[in-house]
Order: structure tokens, then sequence, then C-alpha cells
């Protein structure tokens, strides 16, 4: 580990599972890390090959059992001060990985959030206001594991660590397609609902109505997603069906949340 008068090191962690169209600009993006870990779910296409072949260090896990134990089993391989998670549809900017070297001057135990520009259907949503931040960024030794199905919760010892919000973003390709926003739209729907089921809550149509309708006037109005054509509209429209859908398979599907989805 590095001493208090160098640069803590960085590790950039990375799930992966059949990313290879976008794997090799996620990386290269995270050029500037010390250490990059790819944990695979078992890709069949050429992602691992990628990943390895850019200096990635890749260790595949196939047996899914949530994004909270992929990224617990990325722990041990470590090798940094701090650990940035980054998803493969995702890119540091130059400015945020700026700021993540500066981070690293300081070495403060603490926990840092992150917001996205949303790149939707080739057009960056760019003035879109952030749906909020997600904790990427923790000291290597205070991260004891995560915990949940989906949108999975850092557990950290000591608890009660600051959090602290990046002002640069990362770059966020998370709707390439229809057919993909329809993929990804099936699973987030059933992850979620999984994880309302286990917490107690009940679904149903009217429930999902009330949520999807608040959160599509929230993005598209509130948001400007209006200010983005048909890309602003469809973005917001997908993010308000997942919000519509996962209340009514939690009513209707719910034999079928006792089981993890297979991402």
């Amino acid at each position: 580990m590095s001493s208090p008068s160098q640069p803590a090191r960085l590790c950039v962690g990375i799930l992966t599972l059949n990313e290879e169209k976008r794997i090799a600009a996620c990386i290269r993006s995270a050029s500037f890390a010390d250490q990059i870990l790819v944990i695979d779910s078992g890709s069949q296409d050429r992602t691992v090959e990628i990943a390895r072949a850019l200096g990635a260090q890749v260790h595949v896990y196939p047996d899914w059992q949530g994004f909270a134990e992929q990224r617990n089993r990325m722990l041990p391989h470590i090798q940094a001060d701090y650990i940035f998670f980054l998803d493969a549809d995702e890119e540091f900017t130059p400015a945020l990985a700026q700021e993540v070297q500066q981070v690293l001057q300081g070495q403060e135990d603490a926990i840092w959030e992150v917001q996205w520009n949303q790149v939707a259907y080739g057009r960056a949503l760019t003035h879109m206001r952030s749906t909020g931040g997600v904790q990427r960024m923790f000291r290597s030794a205070s991260l004891l594991r995560f915990e949940g199905v989906v949108h999975e919760k850092a557990v950290t010892q000591p608890a009660g660590l600051p959090v602290r919000r990046f002002r640069g973003r990362l770059m966020h390709y998370s709707r390439e397609t229809i057919y993909g926003s329809l993929q990804k739209l099936a699973q987030y729907t059933q992850l979620g609902a999984r994880k309302r089921a286990e917490a107690g809550k009940r679904g149903g149509v009217l429930r999902g109505l009330a949520s999807g309708l608040s959160n599509f006037f929230r993005l598209y109005v509130l948001g400007r997603g209006f200010l983005y054509g048909a890309e602003g509209f469809l973005y917001c429209l997908f993010v308000a069906l997942e919000s519509f859908l996962r209340y009514v398979m939690l009513r209707y599907d719910q034999e079928s949340l006792k089981t993890f989805a297979r991402r």
C-alpha cells in the first residue's frame, strides 16, 4: 500500500456479461488506474479476450447469484488502496478522472458518489438533471461487502463514513438500441420486483401506474428530457415502464420472483 507522501493506488472494478461492444472503451477510459479488475459472469462473446488484451485482470464466476455477490467476489482480488466500481456501459470523462486522482492524493476515508451523463440511442442527454448519485468509490480496507439483489448497498467499517460527491460525471451508454432496452427492461423489472417483494411491499396495476407516471413526469418534464426530442422521450418512457411493470410483476409474477433472474 502507499505511504502518506505518495498518491494512493486505485483499482477500477468492472462486472461483465457479453459486453464485447463496450468493454474496450470502458477499460481505456480507466487507463489511469493502477489495476483494472474484471469479474465476468460467463460471457459467450469476446468480452474476456478483449479485457485481457487491454491489460485487465479477469476472473470468471459463471454461477450468477446477483450483483452484490459478484461485487463481493471482486473484493479479494483488489490490490490497491481504493476501489472504483465502473459498469461496462460507462466511461470516465477526463474531468472525472482528474478528480479521482486528486482524491488519491488526499487519501481520505470516505464514500464517493458520482452522477451520470446519459447517452441514449446515440444522443447525449447532457443537460438532463441527474436522477441522483450512486456510490462508486471506497477505501478498500473500509469496504466489507455488498448486500441486495439490485442497486446493491455497500457495508463499510467503520459505518457512517462521510459521503462526498464528484463534480465530474460518468458517461453512461445505458440505452443504445430498442431491443437492448427491452432486454434491460425485463431484467431490471424482475430484479426490482424481487427486491420489493423481500421488503414486504405490495404490487398492482394502480400502484404501478402511479409510480410510472410520476417517474415519467419527473424525468421528462422536471428533468428536462423534453429537450432531447425522440431520444429523450424514449429514455424517459423506458424508465417509466420499468417503474410500472415492477409493481405489476410484484402482483402477478410472485412465483418467478422466488429465484434470481439470470442476467
